[in-house]
């Protein structure tokens, strides 16, 4: 079994703006790491996320940087080892912006397999709220851990 799995959504903005919603240390600040961000996400960089639902500050390894296309990152996993995360912007013809987050590379056990699905649930908050900061300006998650 390959444990990976890809969560999508749809933000009504033009994709430049969806991109920098989530490159930009300030803006992802806004919405998804409630403990703070630290660092823009270009590749070779090593940034630092916080989260008042998983305290304590850790690094994020940025792996892959295409401006208003894909980013790659890499971080520890519950399980010791670190899993890869692959984000893809793409243009509708809309206007709006499809973004797709896979996440793979976890152990094949139960804690593996438990640890993905947190973070499959992590990642389509982190759809839901960017879509409600891009559009309407609104942090979703405040107060919704603390």
């Amino acid at each position: 079994m390959d444990l990976k799995f890809t969560v999508s959504g749809r933000i009504a903005k033009p994709v430049h703006e969806v991109f920098e919603a989530v490159a930009d240390p300030q803006k992802l600040s806004g919405y998804f790491t409630t403990g703070g961000a630290k660092g823009r996400l270009e590749s070779g960089a090593v940034v630092s996320w916080d989260f008042h639902d998983f305290p304590g500050a850790f690094p994020v390894e940025v792996v892959e940087v295409m401006p208003d296309e894909k980013i790659v990152l890499k971080w520890d996993a519950d399980d010791g080892r670190k899993t890869l995360v692959t984000m893809a912007f793409s243009g509708l013809d809309d206007g709006r912006t499809l973004v797709q987050i896979t996440e793979e590379g976890w152990r094949e056990t139960p804690e593996g397999l438990k640890a993905s699905y947190g973070n499959c649930e992590g990642w389509t908050g982190m759809l839901c709220a960017l879509k409600v900061y891009v559009e309407h300006g609104i942090n979703l998650r405040e107060g919704f851990y603390k």
